[in-house]
């Protein structure tokens, strides 16, 4: 597959609509299987590597069926340790050997190449590093460090060093055992180099601690650090260390010390099959597991309420079962049985509430056990109605599920009422609950086949209590829209404004 002409080296574009690094890469070069997922895991793991080289790190892929003539940008990553020299996005900029000798030169020989080149799409000139990238042996992309050129200033240690670390990793990336073949899944508090770094040989001595390492090992006590001592020496848990070593792959561990928690990442260093030590970033996470706890704890609190509100209805609706059997009058204990059926769907709701973690649930969680608890009220020796749930409503938050719960009971209550009225009669009826989702609406149709509402019914002005309360629920307190048509039974249908979940983000 050869890709299609464009003109230009870095303004134009192949297609605006191709974004991704396997799309542009499936569409426009050779690179597919594990080749493509190697370039995947480099892309997923080299943060570090800008960090280290406080630099833009680019990409390069050459275009299919041009032999190295001309490449394609196919991801970018910025320091957080420098100043990028590039704030645009270069995905999908086309680099040819006109412009960048350099590139076609790392290409051709298969070895890391250093030079000036101009910055892509300007004339400030940069110094550049070429990267041969090899998957498996065969030389498949390459990543360009792109950095300003410095004017005589001479580095301090910590540059230096880092320096080094990203040569090391370079040399790595060019003879293919780096990204890592066996790379776990790095987690979102990941440390980052500026977080804190240690340099360690291959005997797990300190070659060299980032200012922010030593704040972070001095909250776990340690104070004694000194370059050359060894990581256990000073006091430093170093099995992270070793197990990276013997896998060939990064280490993330946790460790706690007191109330001080820190998380470690370990990258080993190698040269072929021979280690050559590690690169071990730290990131003092304590106030975010104080606050994760304090999460946990309000979590906790707010299920156990939920769940003790639940408790508290169901006895509630237990004390007016009892009354209710005491009662001579049939209106009284038909208005007991409606005051109990409705505190019963409120615990429901309550009762999901307090399996769940956040403020939202699980609509179909509710309407599955209202429906139930209403379809065994009216079922008799003589038949029974049939009820059904269509569709989903989606998590919805506690304020709207509540209330339309009760909503949601009271017409059905309604319909067994009124559109079955010789439901201890006849053979059964069917009523059918539809969920939707509609923009930012819930949309909630309750459809009977039953007898229709009588002549001159006035849904804004009905007589009965239950529809009263939903009126008051749907148009009050939930500011949403009920209306009623007219088919072969009766078709209600409610529609409520309703929020999207909220995304933690940490």
């Amino acid at each position: 597959m050869h890709a299609p002409a464009v003109r230009g080296s870095c303004g134009p574009r192949y297609d605006p609509g191709v974004t991704t690094l396997v799309e542009l890469a499936q569409t426009h070069t050779g690179v597919t299987g594990d080749q493509l997922a190697h370039l995947q895991r480099l892309v997923a793991s080299w943060n570090v590597l800008a960090d280290l080289s406080f630099a833009d790190l680019l990409l390069l892929v050459p275009i299919e069926g041009e032999e190295g003539h001309r490449f394609m940008v196919l991801d970018q990553v910025r320091p957080m340790t420098g100043q990028t020299l590039y704030p645009q996005d270069m995905v999908e900029t086309l680099v040819d050997e006109v412009e960048r000798p350099l590139v076609t030169r790392a290409w051709r020989l298969g070895e890391i190449v250093e030079g000036d080149a101009p910055l892509l799409g300007a004339s400030e000139r940069v110094r550049l590093q070429c990267v041969p990238i090899r998957c498996g042996g065969r030389l498949i992309a390459l990543l360009t460090r792109e950095a300003p050129i410095t004017s005589g200033r001479r580095p301090g240690e910590l540059e230096r060093v880092f320096l080094d670390v990203f040569d090391r990793f370079a040399l790595m990336i060019a003879e293919g055992s780096f990204p890592f073949a066996r790379e776990e899944v790095e987690p979102e508090d990941a440390p980052r180099v500026g977080d804190g770094a240690i340099v360690l040989d291959v005997g797990a001595h300190i070659r060299f601690a980032s200012p922010n390492a030593v704040t972070s090992m001095h909250r776990m006590g340690i104070h004694a650090y000194t370059s050359g001592l060894r990581l256990a020496d000073v006091g430093f848990e170093d099995s992270a260390v070793e197990m990276a070593a013997r896998a060939h792959a990064p280490i993330t561990e946790e460790i706690e010390r007191g109330e001080t928690s820190i998380l470690l990442r370990v990258l080993p260093l190698f040269e072929g099959n021979r280690p050559l030590g590690a690169l071990m970033l730290i990131r003092d996470v304590t106030d975010l597991r104080r606050r994760d706890r304090l999460l946990m704890s309000k979590d906790a609190t707010i299920r156990e309420i939920h769940h003790r509100v639940k408790n508290n209805l169901q006895t509630i609706a237990a004390l007016l079962r009892l009354q209710g059997r005491r009662l001579e009058s049939k209106e009284a204990r038909q208005a007991i049985q409606e005051s109990e059926r409705r505190i019963r769907s409120i615990a429901i709701v309550h009762e999901t509430l307090s399996r769940e973690a956040t403020d939202f649930v699980a609509f179909s969680d509710i309407i599955k056990p209202l429906v139930r608890v209403v379809e065994e009220s009216v079922s008799t020796e003589e038949g029974s109605l049939r009820f059904k749930v269509e569709g989903d409503a989606g998590d919805l938050p506690g304020e709207v599920a509540t209330p339309l719960a009760v909503i949601l009971n009271e017409l059905m209550q309604n319909a067994v009422d009124h559109a079955f009225p010789d439901q201890g009669t006849r053979l059964g009826g069917n009523v059918t609950i539809h969920l939707a989702r509609v923009g930012d609406e819930v949309q909630v149709d309750v459809v009977d086949d039953g007898v229709g509402p009588p002549e001159g019914f006035d849904l804004d002005n009905p007589s009965g209590l239950g529809l009263q309360i939903v009126l008051a629920l749907v148009r009050g307190e939930l500011g949403g829209s009920i209306e009623l048509l007219r088919e072969e039974g009766t078709r209600v249908r409610i529609r409520v404004p309703v929020a999207a979940p909220r995304v933690e983000v940490s």
